[in-house]
């Protein structure tokens, strides 16, 4: 997911992964980041790692130099309907990669997720499926419920007082520039990036200009 970023940092950043295993809450997670990371450090989250990131930050924010936040969001599941169909279409692709695999599960989870006009393109594609594929059902189910589960993060975005970037895709139909651009509302002088032509898996439907953006972003002071 991240690995163009990481050979076009490499000057400038030494760049790790996190890794969550079968963890399945936010915080849990941001509990492992914080056992493996430096005494001090940069951290960027993408989708689900972005909501990582904002509970990184809420548990040790004197550790954290500068956050960036992509294709992601801050608000808890939507109390009612909405809340109950999100749980409804996100138990379907759980049950879906259970019975029939990873594979099967992607292929219909991720038309959605990549700018339309990009549909077609089997490098592109194929590379994403198989990248997601190299992870289990099980692990898929556990970031499921943490997702369902995803505590209001507002609170923390007005928190933050480090160097902050706020990136997404224009047609980003998931995070897109809206949600974005509240959320850069709410950090005092925040950057925000739109990528066009670009959806949610902006690391790899745009690499350069998601690298750009992130170089700018680590060259500000702190």
């Amino acid at each position: 997911m991240w690995q163009r970023q990481i050979d076009g940092l490499s000057d400038v950043a030494v760049c790790t992964c996190a890794g969550y295993g079968s963890l399945d809450s936010l915080p849990d997670m941001a509990e492992a980041v914080l056992r493996t990371a430096p005494e001090r450090f940069s951290i960027a989250g993408h989708s689900m790692g972005g909501r990582v990131a904002l509970q990184v930050y809420r548990l040790a924010p004197q550790r954290v130099a500068r956050i960036a936040l992509l294709n992601s969001g801050y608000l808890p599941r939507a109390a009612g309907e909405a809340g109950q169909e999100e749980t409804r279409k996100r138990g379907e692709l759980v049950a879906l990669a259970q019975s029939q695999g990873m594979h099967a599960m992607l292929r219909q989870w991720l038309p959605p997720m990549i700018d339309s006009r990009r549909i077609n393109d089997t490098a592109l594609v194929n590379s994403i499926v198989e990248m997601m594929s190299r992870k289990t059902p099980e692990i898929f189910a556990a970031q499921i419920r943490a997702l369902l589960a995803r505590p209001d993060a507002t609170a923390v975005l007005e928190q933050i007082q480090c160097p902050a970037l706020l990136l997404t895709g224009r047609e980003d139909g998931w995070s897109g520039p809206a949600q974005h651009a509240a959320m850069s509302a709410k950090i005092a002088g925040s950057q925000l990036a739109i990528i066009p032509d670009c959806g949610h898996m902006s690391t790899l439907e745009r690499p350069a200009e998601v690298t750009a953006a992130l170089r700018t972003w680590l060259a500000q002071p702190v």
